[in-house]
């Protein structure tokens, strides 16, 4: 494919961390070395993977390989696609990782809600009646063919994030207090590698305003700042027993609203996976 009928889109590169000048440098130097000898890989003329690849080759003239990867039907295909493919590679850090792996955990969850919304709606406006032939209701494989293929890890526990990001719960823990309250100061400082997950989810109980203040005043700062909440927060055993971690874990009880999206969630599954199993059984019975 010709270089200018290439389309980058900044969404689609920006999605991922970009490389460090270190990273970039050494990735330029193997491609002046050796070539491009990974291609490029595309959806359209959209390119989705090799954008440094990409931009090293156009800077020196190099030539380079496309594949198109025809699988996607949408942009979240692609991010899911990105994300998996991120998440092996040993260069990402334990933060990206982490984010990464929410990132997926929250794209799973609307497609569940999504899949459970057309079943539910399927069901209602249904004309067929049982016994039809097979063990669905038409209408509902209908509805869950049109939706957005649901992937098979539901990412729903702490536990199943860490197996996917090749982390520990806590660390999966830490990343979501990062996420959620750090201040951006605190977030850049983990990515540049000047501060531990650990201190940076400690620094995240500040207010914001705080944070930003002692991050501008270095990592040394922020890591003082975490000593200190931590040594604030130690009590004497007498006065307060110390929490265990399935304590500080454990969620509160769901609500009625909640545990009756979540069984449509299910039942969404149930369906989608008794399509897989018929579908297999009818190829095994014609390859028989």
């Amino acid at each position: 494919m010709n270089p200018e009928e290439i389309v980058v889109l900044p969404e689609l590169k920006a999605y991922i961390d970009p490389l460090t000048p270190d990273e970039h440098d050494a990735l330029e130097r193997s491609i002046l070395d050796e070539g491009c000898r990974d291609a490029l890989v595309l959806w359209g003329n959209v390119l989705v993977d090799g954008h440094n690849r990409f931009g090293i080759c156009q800077k020196h003239g190099l030539p380079f390989k496309t594949i198109q990867n025809e699988r996607f039907q949408n942009m979240e295909d692609i991010h899911l696609w990105m994300i998996d493919q991120h998440l092996g590679r040993r260069s990402v850090s334990d933060f990206q990782r982490g984010v990464l792996a929410l990132r997926k955990r929250e794209i799973i969850a609307e497609r569940r809600a999504a899949a459970a919304a057309a079943v539910n709606a399927a069901k209602a406006e249904s004309s067929a009646e049982a016994p039809w032939d097979g063990d669905t209701d038409p209408a509902v494989a209908q509805a869950l063919a049109n939706t957005p293929k649901v992937p098979d890890q539901a990412l729903d526990t702490r536990e199943a994030l860490a197996r996917a990001a090749r982390l520990s719960a806590g660390q999966v823990k830490m990343i979501e207090t990062i996420q959620e309250k750090a201040a951006p100061e605190v977030v850049a400082a983990v990515k540049a590698g000047e501060l531990s997950l650990n201190a940076a989810a400690v620094v995240a109980s500040l207010p914001v305003e705080e944070q930003q203040a002692v991050a501008a005043e270095g990592a040394e700062s922020l890591k003082q700042a975490a000593k200190r909440v931590r040594e604030a927060k130690k009590k004497p055993k007498a006065d307060k027993p110390a929490a265990t971690d399935d304590a500080q874990d454990a969620a509160p009880p769901a609500s009625a609203e909640e545990l009756q999206a979540r069984v449509a969630e299910l039942e969404a599954e149930n369906e989608r996976l008794r399509l897989q199993v018929k579908t297999l059984q009818e190829l095994l019975a014609e390859q028989a």
